[in-house]
């Protein structure tokens, strides 16, 4: 941008987990210098924290838990550029940005057209340097986007091929690029897969495993792919029969299934196969920050966040919650 004589400010200091104080601070430097235009550099935060910029001028006559839900901005954004440094959150493709305030350990999205960025540039040589950890978890939050986009009941044909093309990229490439960082063409793969499962999601929408990985954010700052997962394997055995052909469709398109399986043994090899990744990746089957006694409150969250937003493919009650959270707290 110095070549071409452009006049910029960054803001740097945008947290995992975005606050709705980053999103006031950075404001504040888009309005001080009289810009044009955003861009968000970085990983999943960077880029919500930059949507959220663009939905205060928008609309600067409602706060950020104002604009939270469906449809609360419908106002044209200034023109947004999303340049993705990991390879996970599809964040560039989608519709959705996710807020934390600290203050309420709220973490919710906001979730608007005028949120897809005006354009997404995927660069290849931005991620071979990506820490194996963020590899792994970031990844896993790109196909949980497409495994809930796929099981879930607001699928089209459109969608359903992208979620199944992520799934494909992801068991082919993901592990390569956890252990072989710099290996371009795996790289390049799974930028594809993100951004195809942001595109996947942010039509058909997420389900159970978002909302109670958003609490999890909101409540202990956990990485929003770490959540997903630890909780995406329990969620599916919970669906059970209810997502059983879904799930071993997905197992076909992740090349894991053998000829004269059943489907329920597909979508069995399918969990089990998300588990053999997590464990592959050093991803760790708890998470330790969970204390009982906020489990009530975070049920709540959860429960305000999926019903009746999300399209899941079998209802949970608030005991399924709090029970899903102990049992990936021990």
């Amino acid at each position: 941008m110095r070549e071409t004589g452009i006049d910029f400010r960054c803001y740097e200091d945008t947290t995992p987990n975005p606050t709705i104080s980053n999103i006031r601070d950075a404001l504040h430097e888009y309005r001080y210098h009289h810009c044009q235009a955003i861009i968000g550099f970085g990983g999943g935060s960077a880029i919500d924290c930059a949507k959220g910029v663009a939905a205060k001028v928008a609309r600067p006559d409602k706060t950020i838990e104002e604009m939270k839900g469906l449809f609360h901005i419908r106002k044209s954004t200034p023109l947004l550029i999303a340049v993705p440094t990991t390879t996970g959150t599809g964040s560039e493709a989608t519709a959705a940005t996710v807020i934390s305030n600290p203050a309420t350990s709220e973490k919710y999205p906001l979730i608007d057209l005028s949120l897809i960025p005006d354009n997404a540039v995927l660069d290849v040589s931005l991620v071979l340097d990506l820490p194996p950890r963020i590899t792994a978890m970031t990844g896993m939050d790109a196909l949980t986007h497409a495994i809930e986009a796929y099981i879930g009941r607001s699928n089209t044909r459109e969608t359903e091929l992208l979620s199944r093309k992520a799934v494909r990229l992801i068991f082919s490439n993901l592990l390569t690029t956890y252990q072989h960082p710099h290996d371009k063409a795996a790289r390049a793969e799974m930028q594809k897969a993100a951004y195809y499962a942001g595109l996947a999601f942010t039509k058909a929408y997420v389900g159970y495993v978002h909302s109670l990985a958003h609490t999890l954010g909101g409540f202990y700052h956990t990485p929003h792919g770490l959540a997903n997962a630890v909780l995406l394997p329990h969620v599916l055995d919970y669906y059970g029969e209810a997502v059983h052909g879904r799930l071993a469709d997905l197992a076909d398109s992740a090349g894991i299934t053998e000829r004269g399986m059943t489907t329920e043994e597909k979508a069995g090899t399918f969990i089990d196969a998300i588990r053999k990744l997590n464990t592959d990746m050093d991803i760790p089957a708890h998470i330790a920050d969970i204390r009982r006694e906020d489990i009530p409150a975070m049920v709540r969250r959860s429960v305000e966040e999926a019903h009746p937003l999300y399209p899941v493919p079998l209802l949970m009650d608030e005991r399924d919650m709090a029970d899903l959270y102990i049992r990936i707290s021990t």
